[in-house]
């Protein structure tokens, strides 16, 4: 009751305050809380999502990672040794052995080679064996209010609270720093809406490994997979790899794991 209270107060000092203005400190969190309590309300937000809002926590961490992002510096070789390329591609190979049949069900359906899948489930989460110690909604609510990228991270954050709303996630889910979530690390957004019950237990669970596959695999195809076609650099399924992550060396590190993979 307490919480529902405290989201009730957001909301109505949001209503009065206006549109949500961004900082770039702590200083402004709870004031800036109170203005998007009523936009999330504008975009269908209930009373979960609503207290999961209001007990979300200025995310320190978060930004410190977002400040301090290192990949996209890096080079390929570089990348490809601080990530564990090597023993990504033959765990990954194992895995592929160990469940040919679910694999080739994945391809059949949407079209995506076990390779590809194989190399993003390791690269994001050590096939499942970190997936993150962040809570996901303080984390993305932060980086919604943080200046440098708030409307990219708006429909994230948004997508957030409905998927408590849905009682997919709590305010408690854990996730990585920048609000993904699960074994192929969905941002919220996207989880919202490629999320996939592929276990047909009557949710989306993306810290369930079936779920969490077929979803990335549902991702990829309706960015633009084509079915059958090649998917290095120069081939066309290169820039739906690309739409996964912004990072050169990490799209090319995907299909060359992935390549490897397979091969």
């Amino acid at each position: 009751m307490k919480s529902l209270m405290i989201a009730a107060a957001l909301l109505s000092l949001g209503t009065a305050s206006g549109a949500a203005t961004c900082g770039n400190t702590g200083a402004g969190f709870d004031r800036w809380k109170a203005a998007f309590a009523a936009e999330a309300k504008r975009e269908g937000i209930k009373s979960p999502g609503l207290t999961a809002l209001a007990q979300s926590q200025y995310a320190t961490r978060t930004i410190s990672a977002d400040r301090n992002q290192k990949s996209f510096r890096y080079s390929l070789p570089k990348f490809m040794q601080i990530r564990g390329a090597d023993t990504i591609v033959a765990q990954g190979r194992k895995r592929k052995a160990r469940s040919p049949d679910f694999y080739a069900a994945l391809e059949r359906q949407y079209g995506v080679p076990a390779g590809v899948l194989i190399a993003i489930h390791g690269m994001e989460t050590a096939f499942g064996g970190f997936m993150g110690d962040s809570p996901v909604v303080s984390a993305i609510v932060t980086l919604t209010y943080d200046c440098r990228r708030s409307d990219f991270f708006k429909p994230h954050a948004i997508g957030a609270l409905k998927l408590v709303d849905q009682g997919t996630i709590t305010s408690a889910t854990k996730g990585a720093k920048h609000g993904e979530l699960g074994h192929t690390q969905f941002l919220p957004g996207n989880a919202l809406k490629y999320g996939v019950d592929a276990n047909g237990d009557g949710k989306v669970d993306f810290y369930n490994q079936t779920d969490a596959l077929a979803s990335t695999a549902n991702y990829l195809r309706k960015k633009g997979w084509k079915p059958g076609q090649g998917y290095q650099e120069g081939q066309p399924n290169f820039a739906v790899i690309k739409q996964w992550n912004a990072a050169t060396v990490y799209q090319q590190a995907i299909a060359i794991m992935g390549a490897r993979i397979d091969g």
